[in-house]
């Protein structure tokens, strides 16, 4: 076996404006990055499918999900907020996001994957049940973990969170839902300015401040996610891996290099042999400044397939 390398072309044809920092190119840099470093030709590469609807329903509530088809234009842009705009093949783009999520779930629980990175757009994490924002529409590690949960089987599954901004719209889905443990780390005070204020006991959220660099997130990663992660003992991992805390990428200011990425990739994947027979699906996330995000995503690849 292994580590299952999924995307779709469709996912390149989503897109929000010349000028929007999440981009098809965005795709392609990764790609690039994994022919360069020789990492590419030892994944499997799959296309994923499309999401069924009833995938997509486990999460969001059907008034939400015909909103968001209906909302589709026909041609040009449509806004769905000031950030998340649809253009004619964002709905396609979208299914497939989802589905590479519910495609990677499958091929590690049925041992076809030891592992699964998700290259797909749009993003997912900010989207909660019944609203799109911050470039998101579906939030398709939630849709993955549910996938795990209710056609799987399993009693526990983690949410492991790096990207810079906070995964609201997982855990406004999985608040006190005691099958599901999110750990993660964000800027803080900055978009969506969630995340301190009451966390339910199964949300380990870490804000760190603008500048924290390495050290401050690596003692986050030791000194509270992985406690909370032996301590629930999860069957099965998901990384909502987003690239843009990265000290070259401008839309933030967190200070990470390329090596943290691996690090904690590392530290995460020892929790999951461990405790779920090394069962784990990423899904990409941020990450805006292209050459960090190739690399980025490279470095997190190569330690998953143990290259």
């Amino acid at each position: 076996m292994a580590t299952a390398f999924i995307s779709h072309p469709h996912c390149r044809k989503h897109d929000m404006g010349a000028y929007h920092p999440e981009s098809p190119e965005r795709l392609g840099a990764i790609e690039d990055q994994l022919i360069a470093s020789g990492i590419g030709q030892h994944l499997a590469h799959h296309q994923a499918p499309q999401a069924k609807v009833s995938n997509l329903a486990r999460v969001h509530p059907m008034e939400y999900i015909s909103h968001i088809r209906s909302s589709a234009p026909q041609s040009g842009t449509v806004h769905l907020d000031p950030d998340t705009a649809m253009n004619p093949h964002t709905w396609d783009a979208a299914l497939h996001a989802a589905g590479a999520a519910v495609l990677a779930t499958d091929l590690v629980m049925k041992r076809q994957a030891d592992n699964a990175f998700c290259s797909v757009r749009p993003p997912g994490h900010h989207a909660t049940r019944n609203r799109a924002m911050g470039f998101c529409l579906f939030n398709n590690v939630a849709i993955a973990a549910k996938h795990a949960l209710e056609e799987h089987g399993l009693e526990r599954v983690a949410i492991v969170d790096f990207d810079v901004h906070h995964g609201n719209g997982t855990e406004d889905i999985f608040q006190d839902d005691a099958r599901v443990l999110m750990v993660s780390t964000f800027q803080h005070p900055f978009y969506p300015y969630s995340g301190t204020e009451h966390p339910a006991p199964n949300m380990v959220n870490v804000p760190l401040p603008a500048g924290a660099g390495s050290q401050l997130f690596r003692d986050a990663v030791t000194q509270q996610w992985l406690p909370a992660l032996e301590a629930f003992k999860p069957q099965m991992l998901f990384f909502s891996a987003g690239f843009d805390a990265h000290v070259e990428d401008d839309m933030a200011m967190l200070r990470l290099v390329d090596a943290d990425y691996a690090w904690v990739t590392q530290e995460i994947k020892a929790v999951a042999d461990k405790y779920a027979e090394g069962r784990i699906v990423s899904v990409l996330e941020g990450g805006y400044n292209l050459s960090a995000l190739g690399r980025g995503v490279t470095a997190h690849i190569k330690v998953l397939g143990g290259l």
